[in-house]
């Protein structure tokens, strides 16, 4: 027997073996995750037709406040006793809430065929070209946000990157929309609120400021560069989210020589959708003229000796707890890329981000 299995399995290439393995692996993750995408769009489906019942059966009430409460509780109980838990009067508020929410995304004919006539080939049409990308944990979530132009950016940048909700829940705490609006003209004010971030030039990629709370030195000041580095490699996956779209981390202290002279750039990281490197320098100290022209120097080192052909010019990032714009500007040629940003600690007061916003837009129309 034994001879005999080792027979047929020497009739087997390792190539052919290795094929079964790879394309098994896959089949079975391709099917997960058609499973749950379906799972997950039938439960919106379903939420969003109970939220929009509920919301019908209450408008009916004469004492809309009493009787709205009341149909929420009614409806509760039915539920719990049909399903067992799952369906609160807290549950019931955000499914009416999420119908509120995004009433004009779905038709009504399409909710009759899917909620009444319970058709069946609606889910595959549906699948083409799905009302919702996300899970209810992301609309729990983005249901808070009262601004539609931000939240519809909040949906639409989770979906592009593929956050999860712990994700989205930090972008939005980090006040990512208002950092990536200041200093926008108004039709990239537009259109990145209609579409998510669009990388499309160097400067589109930069932030100012960073937020890096998640390293855990809020509470202090004496922290040293080398130290403030190795937490960032530390919290690699969290500073690749805050980075943002399409960043690859390719060295920390990356050293190149001029003669008897050694250099070391802090961190290196590839951007796939400007094909381009981009360059940190961590400085713990208010920018100095002098950090400028070390990072041209390493930009410089990296377009001549690093760059393939194929690929655009090196990006310089200089991250420091304070700066001078007004040196900065005057340092720097035109059309540099090079670029000077501040980092925090904690999060930023979204209300004085949301000020400052208001009040750059009302300058800049001004302008107009």
């Amino acid at each position: 027997m034994e001879e005999r299995l080792t027979i047929e399995m020497d009739d087997f290439t390792e190539e052919k073996l290795d094929n079964l393995c790879k394309n098994a692996v896959e089949l079975i993750n391709y099917s997960r995750s058609v499973v749950l995408k379906e799972v997950n769009l039938i439960q919106l489906m379903t939420y969003f037709t109970l939220g929009k019942w509920i919301v019908e059966v209450q408008q009916d009430g004469e004492s809309r406040a009493q009787y709205g409460k009341k149909v929420l509780i009614t409806l509760s109980e039915t539920l719990n006793r049909e399903f067992g838990k799952g369906f609160s009067v807290a549950t019931l508020t955000n499914i009416r809430k999420f119908y509120l929410t995004y009433q004009d995304r779905i038709s009504e004919p399409v909710v009759t065929e899917f909620a009444i006539e319970k058709s069946q080939p609606l889910v595959t049409k549906l699948k083409s070209k799905p009302p919702f990308h996300l899970s209810w944990s992301h609309y729990l979530i983005l249901m808070r946000i009262e601004n539609m132009e931000e939240r519809n950016f909040y949906e639409r940048q989770a979906w592009k990157e593929g956050w999860g909700k712990r994700e989205l829940g930090r972008q939005y705490g980090s006040s990512l929309y208002e950092r990536l609006l200041i200093g926008k003209d108004k039709d990239k004010i537009l259109e990145t609120s209609q579409k998510g971030q669009i990388i499309e030039k160097p400067g589109d990629i930069v932030k100012d400021p960073y937020v890096l709370e998640f390293l855990g030195l809020d509470e202090r000041t004496d922290f040293s560069e080398s130290e403030l580095e190795s937490r960032l490699i530390d919290h690699l996956q969290e500073f690749l989210l805050e980075l943002g779209t399409g960043f690859a981390f390719v060295a920390r202290q990356k050293r190149f020589s001029f003669e008897e002279d050694h250099f070391r750039v802090d961190l290196v990281f590839y951007n796939r959708l400007l094909q381009c490197f981009v360059l940190f320098d961590l400085k713990t100290e208010k920018l100095k003229h002098q950090d400028l022209g070390q990072m041209q120097m390493y930009v410089n080192y990296y377009d001549r000796y690093e760059k393939q052909d194929f690929e655009n010019p090196t990006i310089g990032v200089l991250m420091c707890p304070d700066k001078n714009d007004a040196m900065v500007e005057l340092t720097l040629p035109e059309n540099s890329n090079i670029y000077a940003s501040k980092y925090q600690l904690y999060l930023p007061d979204k209300k004085l981000l949301r000020d400052k916003l208001k009040e750059w837009m009302e300058e800049a129309e001004g302008e107009f």
